[in-house]
């Protein structure tokens, strides 16, 4: 199924998405991507629905021929402080921050926004397999901060940050039974797997 390019004809989109949020430890990690009038890419989709090559192939063609894109995270002590969606919600607001050009639309995957000032916006459920500058933004909010949990897993192999990102795998509720939790993990969610 082809991506919708514009859920308007006239308004400037910015389309953003987060990864991270069900994960045990590690930031969250929000993207937002304002697509050019002729960009045209029939590969991108919601990037948990591409295999890594592809989606790592797309990272660089998104960045190369997006109007704008801005990638933000938060770390694990904003997310125990302020709680998950809201970290996941303020990490968009940060992407949007950094975009240059100010979108007229912000696009946004899933059913909960806090309103940005001045720009209004549209909560679209499973957006990043509707909206093409959702998908992207999906895609290299992904890549970001699946290449930041690699980077941690060399501190702290044991967890086997490399292939689980960080979520509640077998491995990783093992070794957080075995030595307990790091630094990188968020004290709010559930550790203990007695």
């Amino acid at each position: 199924m082809k991506l919708i390019k514009n859920w308007t004809k006239n308004y400037i989109e910015a389309g953003c998405d987060e990864v991270g949020r069900g994960c045990l430890c590690g930031p969250v990690v929000a993207a937002a991507v304002i697509l050019r009038e002729n960009f045209e890419q029939n590969l991108i989709n919601d990037s948990k629905k591409l295999t890594v090559k592809i989606r790592n192939e797309l990272d660089t063609y998104i960045k190369e021929n997006a109007l704008e894109y801005a990638i933000a995270e938060l770390p694990p002590e904003f997310i125990d402080k302020h709680n998950i969606l809201n970290a996941s919600i303020h990490a968009m607001h940060l992407a949007i921050d950094q975009l240059k050009t100010r979108p007229e639309l912000i696009l946004v995957d899933g059913n909960r926004f806090h309103p940005y000032p001045f720009i209004p916006h549209q909560c679209i459920i499973k957006g990043d397999s509707k909206v093409l500058s959702i998908a992207a933004a999906s895609i290299l909010a992904k890549n970001y901060r699946d290449r930041l949990m690699i980077k941690l897993h060399e501190e702290f192999p044991q967890y086997g940050w490399n292939k689980n990102f960080g979520y509640a795998t077998k491995q990783h509720r093992d070794a957080l039974n075995q030595y307990g939790p790091t630094k990188y993990h968020r004290q709010s969610f559930r550790l203990k797997y007695d």
